[in-house]
This record gives C-alpha cells, structure tokens and sequence, in this order.
C-alpha cells in the first residue's frame, strides 16, 4: 500500500516517473528481476568481497556485460543469449 499512497504517487509525478502495479496479489510481477538477482548473487556476488562500491559495480558491470548478457544461454530465450536474441530483433 505504501507505493499506492498519494504521497509516493505525487513523488513519481514530480520526477515525471511511470508507476508500474498490477492487481493486488499477482505474484510473477517480480519473477524475472528476482530470479536475476539470485544467479547473480549465487554465481558473482557470494563469491567476491568488495572493498568499494566503485569495485562491486565494476565486477557486477562486468558480469553482466561481458557474460550474462554475451555468453550464458537462457532456455527461455530458446538457448540463446540476450545479446543474440536483441540482435535478432534489431536484424528484422
């Protein structure tokens, strides 16, 4: 309820932000960001102590750019990666 309040929504206006709801209870609204975040945080982040916030965005940076989204497949994207399935979509 908080992110509904009025004051939370005039906060978005200002800053000319789009609030994102579905319908109360739907459960898969964070399914994907969720399921992200736990690979990431199972294959990069428990394995590396940063010393700085400079360092853990670089390494996380990283991660993403140059392996989650140029060489690990998704079986939802039909065993490809992101970086494939975006030039796909830009080659049509």
């Amino acid at each position: 309820s908080q992110y509904a309040s009025g004051d939370f929504q005039r906060m978005l206006e200002k800053y000319g932000a789009i609030c994102s709801m579905s319908r109360k209870g739907n459960c898969w609204d964070n399914a994907p960001a969720e399921s992200f975040f736990a690979v990431l945080k199972r294959a990069l982040v428990f394995h590396n102590q940063y010393e700085t916030r400079v360092q853990a965005r670089q390494s996380i940076f990283e991660y993403i750019e140059r392996f989650y989204n140029r060489k690990r497949i998704h079986s939802s994207l039909g065993y490809r990666t992101p970086y494939e399935v975006d030039q796909l979509s830009l080659a049509a």
